[in-house]
């Protein structure tokens, strides 16, 4: 059985068939993924340009000093979060990290409220540079690195 086309030319064929449909997968991955993707503000930018109310998205920042307030529920805490440009008010109902406290940087997932009020539904909260896990910290430098490097063996 022939098809009636000379080899270069089924090579041809079967080349566009696949960009097709790698294009093809392509789009249907964008498409299947439009509403995943979570974006990332800083104070300044939500101010500037705030995100649709209740789309998921990231808020970056400090905790700012003097303004966490646990609620009289024990788990609902409202703080702002500020960049030196901006301050965003959030509040977040859950249990808190045990890195979450004031003038610490903090990232909260979830989305910007009507009234302008950010509404946490995750957050992480960062440690600066100089972290020293409590087992090591009585140890000298020297001795860190010994235990780290003897656990990575």
């Amino acid at each position: 059985m022939s098809t009636g086309l000379k080899p270069k030319h089924q090579r041809l064929v079967l080349v566009v068939l696949a960009l097709v449909a790698l294009v093809g997968a392509g789009l249907l991955a964008a498409w299947a993924l439009r509403n995943q993707a979570n974006y990332f503000y800083v104070p300044s930018d939500m101010v500037a340009t705030p995100p649709e109310v209740g789309q998921a998205v990231r808020l970056g920042g400090m905790v700012e000093t003097g303004s966490l307030v646990t609620e009289p529920d024990g788990i609902t805490v409202r703080f702002v979060v500020g960049d030196g440009e901006a301050r965003v008010p959030v509040m977040f109902s859950g249990i808190v990290p045990d890195l979450f406290v004031e003038g610490s940087g903090v990232v909260a997932e979830g989305s910007l409220g009507p009234d302008g009020t950010f509404q946490a539904t995750n957050l992480l909260a960062k440690h600066d540079e100089n972290y020293m896990p409590r087992e090591l910290e009585d140890m000298t430098v020297a001795q860190a690195r010994e235990t780290v490097a003897e656990t990575s063996e």
